[in-house]
């Protein structure tokens, strides 16, 4: 692996751009590939022979081909798949890479985004219901922390998966993706611990026959947390709860 060459900004930019749309592609013979490859084709240009040539029409082949990933780190992939094609990196390690790759980025995209900041960003949004904002603060709130997180994680991704190529290994063992699912977790707990006092009291304050229906409920979910422990998180179960509480707050 060479010295990363500087790519032009214009190229940065588009490339970047098309991450929010890897998933446009989208089908079952292959996954997000077609997504991959519409996001890496920008810097695909700068290949020898330039938008047409032999190079960009490999280039653009390759990576049509099935691949699966989070479709927010895959700008991981992105990154490190532009980094081996303008290195001339050999086709063999580059197909060996997109096999490998798929799995890691799947588990971690899935356990960094779907269980811990989405979870996250919902407790943040019950917990300004909670203290008071409207319906469309609620929303703004949750819809705000949520698109910073993807897209922070993209920067982060893009930016990593250049930088390392095809040893992007080592920026699959950053803190953000060890450690970072269990300190948003701890949060996402934290934040709906304080939610929860907070929801049942606007909500029964709201309409008194309500408190008869957060206590049934309440019930019941104790009674399932009781029957299925070990099987099923509790903080699953109280942001479900939380959030029929918020829709039936909002909604009547």
């Amino acid at each position: 692996m060479t010295a990363a060459r500087t790519l032009p900004l214009g190229t940065w930019l588009r490339v970047f751009a098309r991450l929010f749309s890897v998933q446009g592609g989208f089908n079952y013979e292959v996954m997000i590939g077609n997504g991959i490859a519409y996001a890496a084709e920008p810097a695909f240009r700068l290949l020898p022979g330039g938008r047409g040539g032999d190079a960009y029409r490999t280039a653009m082949a390759r990576h049509c081909r099935y691949f699966n990933a989070h479709p927010y780190l895959a700008a991981l992939a992105v990154g490190a798949l532009v980094r081996a094609e303008l290195d001339g990196e050999d086709p063999t390690r580059i197909e060996r890479f997109r096999t490998a790759c798929c799995g890691p980025l799947g588990a971690s995209g899935d356990r960094l985004v779907w269980a811990s900041w989405l979870p996250f960003c919902s407790a943040l949004a019950m917990l300004a219901f909670g203290l008071g904002l409207s319906a469309a603060g609620v929303v703004g709130v949750f819809v705000g922390t949520f698109n910073v997180g993807h897209v922070a994680l993209r920067v982060w991704g893009l930016r990593a998966g250049y930088r390392e190529g095809l040893k992007v290994a080592a920026a699959l063992g950053s803190p953000v993706l060890r450690q970072g699912p269990l300190h948003v977790a701890h949060g996402a707990a934290l934040v709906a611990g304080a939610a929860l006092p907070l929801v049942l009291q606007r909500v029964g304050s709201q309409e008194h026959s309500a408190l008869m229906v957060e206590v049934a409920v309440a019930s019941v979910l104790a009674a399932v947390l009781a029957r299925f422990q070990g099987r099923i998180d509790g903080w699953h179960v109280g942001m479900a709860g939380l959030a029929i509480f918020v829709l039936y707050s909002v909604v009547r």
